[in-house]
């Protein structure tokens, strides 16, 4: 670790995680409002898949300039810009009156809370050795895991009482103290004046080239972009439609959804140390079990409607099991030298961040086309989650393919 005391780390961590709570409350508050949403505005399964998938399409909008404003500017700089933006999409979502007024909004926290993991990880790559840097992404995505949580049962709770326009208001205030916390425990550092002026494409240019990062692309769009496109939208819509749960079960099922996911985060973070002595790099942790998640997915696509009683239980073990993908982040930004960690970072969750709207937008767009060729809603969504299914076991043999061509550990 350097750069850093101690104290100074934990409140550096604390600052960060107060704002990628708050970002994954906004990416996953769509699944428990979704029932309201559809009824208030007359939407269908693609409305709803687009309007949770505007969320990571304006995401993916900002990776690639981000990556170079965070290296040249700082974390610190980047990520309060950036969640100035969040605080006027919350407010706009709170005011909207039309799907087109949602969406709008909707796009404008995704571009706002774009820099909320990119930028403690940017730092990170400078501060912290790289055993830190894997628990500290663990935490981070375990923080995350937190923001789901509050968006399932506390939403479900505060939704009769207050109504979803005053919680997305609220949302935007919260922001703000998290801005307020960034600005007060952060450290600058100084702005980097870079050396010519290439273009922004062209300063991607060693990272789009690297074999790990092209190795990692498809295994980051379709397992870790579709792990967030489930947790986020999907999971809730399917236990209702597969195993006929109410609004306040299936908000109660992603409530143990996102449980299971911040503990294994936890795990995730205490076993990094043991895991990097004993040899278990990302590389290796995909190879031997990304499978098991396409097994439990398989299952949960065929059974979730015969044993509707575990139908969260199978979603909740599937996204723990994809987890195995989310060491790949940290694994990918240290493939790179330090003065390219926020341009490769950025690269990888542009990749899995249009991985997540794709999937999101695209099994929407399935289900109401298999409705409209006939198939029952069950099997519309069977269909759709199926095609899902081969596109990861696809991403996994091409990252099985790029190994047999290159010696990585």
């Amino acid at each position: 670790m350097t750069g850093l005391s101690r104290r100074g780390t934990v409140l550096v961590f604390l600052a960060f995680a107060s704002a990628y709570f708050l970002s994954a409350l906004i990416r996953a508050i769509t699944a428990t409002l979704a029932p309201v949403l559809a009824q208030e505005f007359a939407l269908q399964a693609r409305d709803l898949g687009l309007l949770s998938g505007g969320y990571f399409l304006g995401f993916a909008l900002t990776q690639l300039p981000l990556g170079g404003w965070l290296d040249r500017f700082g974390p610190k700089r980047v990520i309060l810009c950036f969640l100035s933006v969040a605080v006027l999409g919350c407010l706009a979502f709170a005011a909207a009156q039309s799907f087109a007024g949602l969406l709008a909004a909707r796009v404008l926290c995704g571009v706002g809370v774009s820099a909320c993991l990119m930028a403690p990880l940017t730092g990170y790559r400078r501060w912290f050795g790289p055993v830190a840097q894997m628990r500290a992404n663990s935490w981070m995505l375990m923080t995350g895991s937190l923001g789901m949580i509050a968006s399932t049962l506390p939403v479900q709770w505060l939704l009769p009482q207050y109504g979803w326009r005053l919680i997305f208001a609220g949302l935007g205030i919260c922001l703000l103290l998290a801005m307020a916390l960034i600005g007060w425990q952060v450290p600058r550092w100084p702005a980097v004046t870079p050396a010519g002026t290439p273009n922004l494409l062209a300063s991607y240019r060693d990272v789009w080239r690297h074999p790990y990062f092209r190795a990692m692309a498809p295994i980051g769009f379709f397992c870790y972009g579709g792990l967030v496109a489930i947790q986020t939208l999907w999971a809730a819509p399917w236990m209702m439609h597969m195993a006929a749960y109410s609004s306040l079960q299936a908000a109660v099922g992603l409530f143990w959804i996102n449980v299971a996911m911040l503990c294994t985060f936890l795990c995730w973070g205490i076993a990094s140390q043991w895991l990097a002595r004993n040899g278990y790099s990302a590389h290796r942790l995909i190879t031997w079990w990304l499978p098991a998640s396409f097994l439990v997915l398989a299952f949960t696509i065929v059974f979730s409607s015969r044993l509707p009683a575990l139908c969260a239980g199978l979603l909740a073990l599937y996204c723990v099991a994809c987890t195995v993908v989310t060491p790949s982040q940290p694994a990918v930004g240290m493939a790179f030298p330090a003065e390219l960690a926020g341009r490769a970072l950025s690269a990888y969750n542009l990749v899995i961040f249009a991985g997540v709207f794709v999937i999101q937008w695209g099994i929407g767009l399935l289900i109401d086309g298999f409705t409209l060729l006939g198939a029952s809603q069950q099997f519309s969504f069977q269909l759709a989650f199926a095609l899902y299914l081969v596109c990861g076991v696809i991403s996994y043999l091409h990252f099985l393919l790029a190994s047999r061509h290159n010696r990585w550990p």
